[in-house]
């Protein structure tokens, strides 16, 4: 009664605690989830593009739009579409400003009626065509009507039609500048056509061994100063993980088989509500699955997989066991098999002898036939005559039917010599089936359907069947999961408490650990554990320190993550660049040590001393460079290409070793009255990289600010 009343007493002071605590409480939700995400500054752009903010409401709300239209994108696809979206309208907009490009709404139109929306049926006239006026009254009905969603969603289409015209007009300007001379036709007529001859010696830098190449790490600092746009990286984490999955035990697996198991037969229990004559309690009798008179509904019941009455072939039941599941007489059993994820006990229902047949058919369509081809000029009367040779000429005992067929068939199985493959009786139509299911497989006859005329052959035909499963599900139980559960954070506190490495406490218990390198900011998908962004958020959050090992629960189970190894933006380090410098300082050096040792010697003597064979090349051009033997070396072929007939070249340093080469014989391509389709070719296909090319140049200039990373 005392600590009561002294609760009593202080109650205003527990009411403004507990008030404090949940305004604390409120306000951190705030700070966690709204627009900062931890960045620290409320309000920050999800990038910034040439000092110009994408702000996180506008951005956000184009996200909505693109979901509605996700089309299957995951959320970090969309994300990713999005800025790409925004930053390029950004980037394009400056240029649209400087240039005093508009679009005005005689252009707007323009540029419908060459697009899809010239498509859209409210914009066309009677006659299916895009109508500005009709496009005009329809946007103005829209504004006018009670219903505002349809004019608020055009207004967004047409601020993406106005952005797509904007940069339609400034690429087209960039494009009218874009050309090819009749001179610069001609010269592309012949590098692709002006044929050489080599014969040449080839000393493979494979000929030095890489082991006598001695780098130092100063060699490979100096050669990435001095090829620092090939070394470039952007900010990236290495982790590793064991990944814990769910799947079933061998107990889960006992206990789907002995639940189908336990179904199969007559079940006995003791029901004290019956009575005997005599005043004995009797027992209740359930019927089992071998008994069971109404299967479907027993099916219905207890299956994992409903009762299908459809009849199937062979080949539609499961394929490991269909062999025995065909020799089954009506109501026999067979299992419990594991079939998949399923345990199953098979009962036949019902069989269909010779219930699917295969057959081929030649088809003689006529005029007015139903699906005939418009090339199909012949009579219903010559289509019959014709019919009736074809059936006289496939019933001889050297016809080839399924060439027949080729040759002769207006049926769409004619490239496959008429086979029709195996089909049951409600497939076809009443008249071809019926002669298909009623005569003997080799039987040839002919019919007359609304198709036309049919010369069939009854090739094989196999019994169908009815059969019931009584299936359950292999999968992880409770018990399963909690000890999956156990495991996982057993292997988490053990790689903190015992003071052991990540890959040597993994190998103890037998776990795989399986690594992802150059995971980048943005990365939703990793290898072997799939869509898991809430990893990559872990890896790169400030506060996660290298070494850090965390638990994550994932949509199969769970995985135990360490983070490895992190990289700042910038040039790569020694280390991480060493496996792509190595090769190429060793290129460089045996290039040398080539060229030294067979400077001024001809090539039958560089051939003799390097234990080589002088070869010979045929028919190469500057646009098809490969050497046989050798690969593609077009520095190689290249300078041949400048050499006269029965010159000999110095030493050349190609792309697989060092060559000499002599032009034994140089073909001109002859010279055409006019060149302008290979200048129009050079012209369309510069045109065709001007959009790309030019915004990759801009966005190359721009200075980009990318916080993505930060939000999302």
């Amino acid at each position: 009664m005392a600590i009561l009343e002294n609760i009593r007493k202080r109650t205003t002071i527990l009411i403004l605690i507990i008030g404090l605590a949940l305004f604390a409480f409120v306000i951190s939700g705030v700070f966690v989830n709204g627009d900062i995400a931890g960045s620290g500054k409320v309000g920050s752009a999800v990038a910034e593009v040439n000092g110009n903010e994408i702000s996180v409401d506008a951005f956000r709300s184009k996200m909505e739009a693109a979901s509605r239209n996700g089309g299957g994108r995951s959320s970090m696809q969309l994300i990713n579409d999005v800025y790409e979206e925004e930053v390029k309208r950004s980037i394009l907009d400056e240029q649209f400003e400087d240039l005093g490009i508009g679009v005005e709404q005689d252009q707007i139109i323009d540029f419908l009626k060459t697009s899809g929306y010239s498509q859209n049926p409210s914009f066309q006239n009677e006659d299916g065509v895009f109508d500005p006026i009709m496009f005009k009254e329809t946007v103005l009905e829209w504004k006018n009507s009670d219903n505002q969603l349809q004019y608020q969603s055009w207004l967004q289409t047409e601020k993406a039609i106005t952005q797509l015209a904007k940069e339609q007009t400034y690429y087209n300007l960039i494009k009218a500048g874009v050309g090819a001379t009749l001179k610069e036709g001609e010269f592309e007529y012949k590098l692709a056509n002006d044929k050489m001859d080599l014969k040449y010696v080839r000393i493979p830098f494979s000929s030095i061994p890489d082991s006598s190449i001695t780098v130092t790490k100063s060699e490979i600092t100096s050669y990435i100063n001095a090829h620092q746009d090939e070394f470039k990286q952007e900010k990236s984490r290495d982790i590793q993980f064991v990944y814990f999955e769910e799947k079933p035990s061998a107990a889960d697996e006992e206990s789907a088989k002995a639940y189908v198991s336990g179904l199969m037969n007559d079940e006995y229990r003791y029901d004290p509500n019956k009575k005997a004559i005599e005043g004995q309690a009797t027992n209740d009798t359930i019927v089992g699955f071998r008994n069971a008179i109404d299967v479907g509904a027993f099916i219905d019941r207890n299956s994992d997989i409903k009762f299908d009455t459809i009849y199937r072939a062979k080949s539609g039941l499961p394929a490991l066991f269909a062999d025995t599941l065909m020799t089954l007489n009506v109501g026999e059993t067979f299992g419990p098999y594991r079939d998949g994820e399923h345990f199953k006990i098979t009962k036949m229902i019902a069989r269909k002898a010779g219930g699917s047949v295969k057959a081929s058919h030649i088809l003689v369509a006529y005029t007015g036939a139903q699906r005939a081809n418009a090339e199909v000029t012949r009579t219903k009367e010559e289509a019959e005559a014709r019919a009736k040779e074809l059936l006289r000429d496939a019933r001889k005992s050297d016809a080839d039917f399924a060439q027949m067929a080729k040759d002769n068939s207006d049926g769409g199985s004619a490239p496959q010599g008429g086979d029709l493959g195996f089909f049951q009786r409600e497939r076809m139509v009443p008249a071809f089936s019926n002669f298909a299911f009623e005569n003997r497989i080799g039987a040839i006859g002919m019919v007359e359907t609304d198709f036309g005329f049919h010369v069939i052959k009854v090739d094989d035909k196999e019994d169908i069947v009815q059969v019931a499963h009584l299936a359950k599900i292999v999968e992880a139980s409770e018990e399963t999961m909690n000890g999956l559960f156990t495991q996982a954070t057993k292997f988490e506190m053990g790689t903190s408490s015992d003071g052991k490495s990540f890959p040597d406490l993994a190998k103890e218990s037998e776990y795989s650990v399986r690594p992802v390198n150059k995971i980048k900011a943005l990365d939703e998908n990793l290898p072997g554990l799939g869509s898991q962004r809430q990893v990559v958020q872990w890896a790169f959050n400030e506060e996660t320190e290298l070494g850090a090992i965390k638990r994550f629960s994932i949509n199969d189970g769970y995985a135990v993550v360490q983070l490895t190894a992190t990289y700042k933006e910038g040039l790569m380090s020694v280390e991480d660049a060493s496996a792509q410098v190595l090769p190429k300082i060793r290129k460089e050096r045996k290039a040398a040590q080539i060229l030294s040792k067979y400077q001024g010697k001809s090539m039958d003597e560089i051939a003799s001393e390097a234990n080589a064979s002088v070869a010979n090349a045929t028919g190469l051009t500057v646009k098809s460079p490969t050497i046989p033997g050798a690969g593609s070396e077009p520095i190689v072929v290249g300078s041949a290409y400048a050499m006269n007939q029965d010159e000999t070249s110095g030493l050349i340093e190609g792309q697989t070793g060092i060559f000499m080469i002599t032009v034994t014989k140089k073909e001109e391509a002859p010279n055409l009255d006019n060149y302008s389709t290979y200048a129009n070719n050079l012209k369309t296909a510069s045109a065709a990289k001007v959009n790309t090319a030019v915004y990759n140049a801009l966005k190359e200039a721009s200075e980009i600010e990318d916080n993505r990373a930060t939000f999302y």
